[in-house]
């Protein structure tokens, strides 16, 4: 499959990538002025995203409906219904939260090697450009003991 051509003005020039916006690099650090690092473009989409996925809802005092609901998830038992839910609830938090992206593939897969790894693979596509990208979430469950 061929990638999507990228998008063009009226005038026939193509949109600078600054426009997504810029916002604080997640995770934080600092750049070489000492200053809070700033992501822009597709980095400052992908850091948005990360975000949003990072954060359990009602994390945020101010903002208690912003996050993901993955986090509701944390003690359940990796089967089938768990990672049907996983993905929903990556969509609906990416949907949400993230107007910059158009969500076209949500693929939750528990690591082999690890029984508390779950690795959430989002392809997105950014709407003011086209340009189609991939980000592999590790998202870590805590098993619930046997008695």
């Amino acid at each position: 499959m061929e990638p999507p051509l990228p998008i063009r003005l009226p005038d026939g020039t193509t949109p600078d990538p600054s426009f997504i916006g810029r916002g604080i690099r997640f995770p934080m650090a600092v750049d070489h002025r000492g200053a809070i690092a700033l992501a822009g473009g597709s980095d400052g989409v992908e850091c948005a995203i990360r975000v949003v996925l990072s954060t359990a809802l009602g994390e945020r005092v101010m903002r208690p409906a912003f996050g993901c609901r993955i986090w509701d998830l944390l003690f359940e038992p990796v089967n089938a219904n768990t990672i049907g839910l996983m993905a929903l609830a990556v969509r609906e938090a990416v949907a949400q939260w993230e107007p910059r992206v158009q969500l076209l593939d949500v693929n939750v897969v528990p690591s082999p090697d690890d029984s508390a790894l779950v690795n959430i693979a989002l392809t997105y596509e950014i709407k003011t450009t086209n340009d189609r990208r991939n980000l592999v979430y590790p998202f870590y469950v805590i098993p619930r003991e046997e008695p």
